[in-house]
């Protein structure tokens, strides 16, 4: 058994001796069992005994295809699909696609580091792992098949459910494991930041406390980016739903400025093309995103197509995934880069899974893309080959009534000084931050833990001019607090500010009249300026 293991965990290596040596050096370092092969009869003699995955170079197959390895890919049994790295000899050739394999291929581009071959050799046996899984799944349940101990349509049911739990377990470790690390980096950052602050403040030196704190700060952004692109992707973040006119946001001289040198760029808008109903910013960084994807798909250049045309659902649904009968802007993103195999194509909009060496990103940009197009009642499909490029369609529905008006940017006013306000806030240390800043600030700061604090202050008679409240607080949310306190204090202002809250996902149906919304994580100068802004109004 421990060797029959052994050999469906192995990597073969078929590729010129100092490739093929270095390769084998390395993944073993890793832990990874390795056999070199030394030409295609060899490799297809190992491949029956078995293999977890094959690392082949592309000269390989400089002469022709191998039919002996395409027979061993096409007679694999249904439960299998061999993952193949192919360590190309340059930029991707179209005159030499025709001699690959035709499987389940990963493109490896060269240059290339150590880490992205070890990151696509453990991403592959991943995968063959899971392959494996199904196959022990199958045999157990034929087993009780020809045994007699389960009605005829029990096993297929288990097996669907263990199936789907597993699927769901692994897509939550992998989401686990995503934030542990990224945050572990993060606030090693912020950490080691404030301890050299300390260090120094102690030592009597102010030198060099500029890069330090910048250095804190960038960790913080970052943290911002990570914790919004999951609340994208669980369709939970705040969103502003508005007009929005594409035809701004396709302008091409932007768009060409975020290209890398080498990729062409054609832009086709179709004419009288709708106005979208969505949050303008959130749609700037979903094409962001896939702008950046579509760029790396074509290392060596290419051509890159941005498309947006109207489209009318009917009733019948979508085949891989139901948009409800109506009218929809398709902003199209096509590319033709090296293109993504079906095994990968699985996986892509999966939070934290990514085919880049793990340095190289954090793979939350297309499950950001996904998340905001179904918070966004529209939709998103991917379409990918090997060697020939990505097509990815952005559905968002049309805004029925008339065209934007200019949104008016957000003018602070300066803060009046006596100004009292209320803030409730169950987090301790958020509270006693907040209060402090809106101290030093001018303004007289009262604070509450909780609703049932917050409203005992609210039914006294001293003055209250603001209130701040979390939206999720324990038992009465802020939202409920903010009703009772209009119903006491009927022209009070109210600024929320959220982190993750379901019901303020929308902000148009959340927002009463004079109450505003500021999501975490905030600057505590943007704080001042909203709050300033409120009370400065007439």
């Amino acid at each position: 058994m421990a060797s029959s293991l052994a050999l469906d965990e192995r990597a073969l290596i078929l590729a010129p001796p100092p490739l093929a040596a270095q390769t084998s050096h390395l993944l073993s370092a890793a832990g990874i069992d390795c056999l070199c092969a030394t030409d295609l009869g060899h490799l297809h003699a190992r491949l029956a005994e078995g293999a977890g995955l094959a690392i082949i170079a592309e000269q390989v197959f400089n002469a022709g295809p191998s039919a002996l390895l395409q027979a061993f890919i096409d007679q694999q049994p249904h439960w299998s699909d061999l993952p193949i790295v192919l360590v190309t000899q340059g930029a991707w050739s179209a005159s030499r696609v025709h001699n690959h394999p035709v499987g389940n291929l990963t493109l490896l581009v060269p240059p290339f580091g150590d880490d992205q071959l070890l990151h696509m050799t453990q991403s592959a046996l991943r995968h063959r792992r899971r392959q494996y899984l199904t196959r022990d799944q199958l045999k157990n349940l034929q087993q009780r098949l020809d045994n007699g101990l389960a009605q005829p349509d029990e096993p297929t049911e288990r097996y669907a459910q263990a199936r789907f739990q597993a699927r769901k377990m692994e897509a939550i470790g992998q989401l686990a494991g995503g934030v542990a690390h990224d945050f572990n980096n993060l606030l090693t950052s912020i950490g080691g930041s404030l301890e050299l602050i300390d260090r120094r403040l102690k030592q009597g030196r102010a030198d060099g406390l500029d890069s330090v704190l910048r250095l804190g700060r960038e960790a913080v952004s970052r943290a911002a980016r990570l914790t919004h692109r999951l609340l994208a992707f669980s369709c939970r973040q705040s969103l502003h739903s508005r007009c929005v006119n594409l035809h701004t946001l396709l302008q091409t001289k932007q768009l060409k400025a975020q290209l890398k040198p080498g990729i062409k760029l054609q832009v086709s808008i179709a004419k009288g093309l709708w106005n979208a109903e969505a949050d303008d910013r959130q749609l700037r960084e979903a094409l962001d995103n896939l702008i950046l994807n579509a760029c790396e798909a074509m290392p060596s250049g290419g051509l890159l197509r941005i498309e947006a045309t109207n489209q009318h659902v009917y009733s019948s649904p979508m085949a891989d995934g139901p948009l409800t009968a109506g009218d929809y802007l398709r902003l199209s993103v096509i590319d033709n880069g090296q293109g993504m195999a079906p095994s990968t194509l699985e996986h892509a909009f999966e939070p934290f899974f990514s085919t880049k060496a793990t340095s190289q990103g954090i793979g939350l940009g297309l499950s950001m893309v996904y998340g905001f197009s179904k918070q966004s009642h529209g939709h998103v499909t991917l379409h990918s080959q090997i060697g020939k490029g990505t097509r990815v369609d952005l559905y968002l529905p049309r805004h029925i009534d008339q065209a934007p008006s200019p949104a008016q940017p957000l003018v602070p006013a300066q803060a009046t000084h006596g100004h009292r306000v209320l803030l409730v806030e169950d987090d301790l240390h958020v509270r006693e931050l907040l209060c402090q800043a809106l101290r030093d600030n001018g303004f007289t700061c009262l604070s509450a833990a909780n609703a049932e604090e917050g409203l005992e202050v609210l039914r006294a008679s001293q003055p209250i001019d603001l209130l701040i409240s979390d939206v999720g607080l324990p038992g009465m949310n802020g939202r409920q607090l903010a009703e009772i306190a209009r119903s006491l204090r009927p022209r009070l202002p109210v600024l929320f500010i959220t982190g993750y809250a379901e019901t303020a996902m929308a902000r148009e149906g959340f927002l009463g009249c004079d109450m505003h919304l500021i999501c975490k994580p905030f600057e505590l100068r943007q704080l001042q300026e909203q709050v300033a802004m409120i009370l400065g109004q007439p």
